[in-house]
């Protein structure tokens, strides 16, 4: 059985191998040993209610019950842009015109923007290769939004996602080439870096202090601004069915999107519900449920077959050992 689970120091190894497999662009999944130690430290103490609740970034894994291989992973950050900023480029039409020549035009621009500070953050979605087939994307996926809806008090009334933006067979990015590292005269590993271990000062010293014109960019980077790795289609697609949408903000380094929905209009936070368990040897149910504890700090979901009677479900043992329920405990069930 898939079970999503929260990520602890015990972890470092499975992390840094999903880590290396993510590839280029991958922000928030570098390939620093150190780094995600740091990381998986975090989601330990977030888990634990150690943490102030605006510093938790909880970070889930998706493990095979029977191996204990881990294949997944996703993450929740209770808010962005306190301690360091949150910069995007933001996209501005601006209409231009001359009633002498009658000529009207529409210009866009790209305006380095801090606007999402304090706002929940889903990230990290990543799975290997042979997982992302029969509904293990999106058992992790609808996972943050369990953990967002048992507790949604300690996550921000906006939640966003960034999408990782276009890059070549070969690992170039267009709009890193073209634009960013303009400047940002440095390697984009070495960007992608600082962003995560620094207080990124150094976006706000070195990034442009006026809007930079799209129509003057060349044809590569105008192609790719606000698109989104193939490889991360599938994600956007699961993120559009929770009712994300473009907010009109792209990465700063590769271009890609940023999507947010109200955190209490998010489809799985809103339509899970509370119901009591009970323990049985049999279910009987034509297709699989999302199921999940009912708190944060004992977070566990996976997707089996329930049978829904009032205010009560009927899980079979081997689910609830999943979840590390009893009889009685409040879970929470998204059909």
């Amino acid at each position: 059985m898939l079970v999503v689970r929260p990520a602890g120091p015990a972890d470092l190894d499975f992390l840094l191998e999903l880590a290396i497999l993510s590839g280029p662009g991958f922000t928030s999944l570098p390939e620093d040993p150190d780094q995600l130690a740091e990381r998986l430290d975090v989601s330990r103490d977030s888990f634990a209610g150690r943490l102030e609740p605006q510093q938790r970034w909880y970070t889930l894994m998706l493990e095979e019950s029977d191996t204990g291989d881990v294949d997944g992973v996703g993450s929740v950050k209770a808010a962005v842009g306190l301690n360091r900023p949150f910069f995007s480029f933001r996209l501005v039409n601006n209409t231009q015109s001359s009633p002498s020549v009658d000529v009207k035009l529409d210009h866009q621009t790209l305006v380095l923007v801090n606007e999402c500070t304090g706002w929940s953050e889903v990230g990290s979605l990543f799975l290997k290769a042979d997982r992302r087939k029969g509904g293990a994307g999106r058992l992790l996926s609808q996972s943050r939004y369990m953990l967002i809806g048992a507790e949604p008090a300690l996550f921000n009334e906006n939640v966003l996602a960034e999408l990782r933006g276009v890059f070549t067979p070969d690992g170039a990015c267009p709009f890193w080439d073209h634009v960013a590292h303009k400047f940002f005269p440095m390697d984009f590993d070495d960007a992608d870096r600082m962003t995560g271990s620094t207080d990124k000062q150094f976006i706000l010293d070195l990034s442009p202090r006026h809007p930079i014109y799209v129509e003057l960019l060349p044809e590569p980077a105008r192609a790719v601004i606000g698109k989104v790795h193939p490889q991360g289609v599938p994600a956007m697609a699961l993120l559009e069915s929770e009712g994300f949408r473009p907010n009109g903000l792209v990465d700063i380094f590769d271009g890609g999107p940023t999507v947010s929905c109200g955190r209490d209009n998010i489809r799985t936070v809103r339509d899970a519900r509370r119901l009591t368990a009970r323990i049985v040897d049999e279910v009987e149910a034509e297709l699989p449920a999302l199921v999940s504890t009912d708190s944060v700090a004992a977070f566990r979901a996976v997707r089996q077959k329930v049978a829904v009677d009032g205010e009560a479900v009927a899980l079979n043992r081997e689910t609830a050992d999943a979840l590390k329920v009893r009889a009685g405990d409040t879970v929470r069930v998204k059909a």
